[in-house]
């Protein structure tokens, strides 16, 4: 339906009504020109495009192009190992030392027992270093200063590395098989290939006749991965 305006005039003779008034009625004129069945078309429009647009992104097409949300990265895998190495490679450190450490991401707590209080001070200080660590909890324990555990060390250590089937043991650079002497007692700790080797160590230790105590930690682990 088209919708035609009349003019005024044609209707209302400007001499006939006052000024006022011939404004009101052109602009009631303009007004009535909206035909309701207008208003109704164009709020049909605008619903049919409000809603092809909403159809429109909610193609895949549309939603392929997202992109989702990153998920936290997990610690390096390699961290582990580095840490490994790093207390392998301190300066000093021996035989009769024995560092380990647990990681709980970027935080690592270590412990174990030492000789002297430098060696304490300086694993925490390199694996502060290392890339990935953060936080570290130095729960390591410097042993007291006793000769008499001096010579029980070294009793020890000829009565486990020069046996035949043990021997092998001795070519690592630090040895794997750790001898802890504490108050004449001694801890074995590290690890073996085999439970034969674990035994064989802990009956060579308690062959030293001075010995007080002995406590065997030796770890077992698969021949493809020897001690370390």
């Amino acid at each position: 339906m088209v919708c035609r305006m009349l003019p005024v005039y044609s209707m209302y003779p400007s001499r006939h009504l006052p000024p006022t008034e011939s404004l009101r009625r052109t602009a009631n004129s303009s007004t009535e020109c909206r035909h309701p069945s207008v208003r109704a078309t164009h709020a049909i429009w605008k619903w049919s495009l409000t809603f092809a647009i909403a159809a429109l992104l909610a193609t895949p097409h549309f939603a392929q192009t997202a992109k989702p949300a990153r998920a936290a990265e997990p610690p390096a895998p390699s961290l582990a190992r580095e840490v490994r190495h790093q207390i392998q490679v301190l300066p000093f450190y021996s035989v009769f030392d024995h560092i380990t450490f647990v990681l709980e991401g970027s935080k690592v707590t270590l412990s174990g027992q030492v000789l002297r209080p430098n060696l304490k001070t300086q694993a925490e200080s390199d694996v502060k270093d290392l890339d990935g660590v953060t936080v570290v909890v130095n729960q390591i324990e410097v042993l007291p200063s006793s000769p008499s555990d001096d010579e029980l060390r070294r009793a020890i250590y000829r009565a486990i590395y020069e046996d035949a089937t043990l021997a092998r043991y001795a070519t690592f650079a630090v040895p794997p098989i750790h001898i802890v002497v504490k108050n004449g007692s001694v801890e074995l700790a590290g690890v073996v290939d085999s439970v034969a080797d674990k035994n064989l160590a802990a009956a060579r230790a308690k062959s030293v006749p001075t010995l007080a105590g002995t406590k065997n930690s030796l770890i077992v682990r698969p021949t493809a991965n020897a001690a370390e």
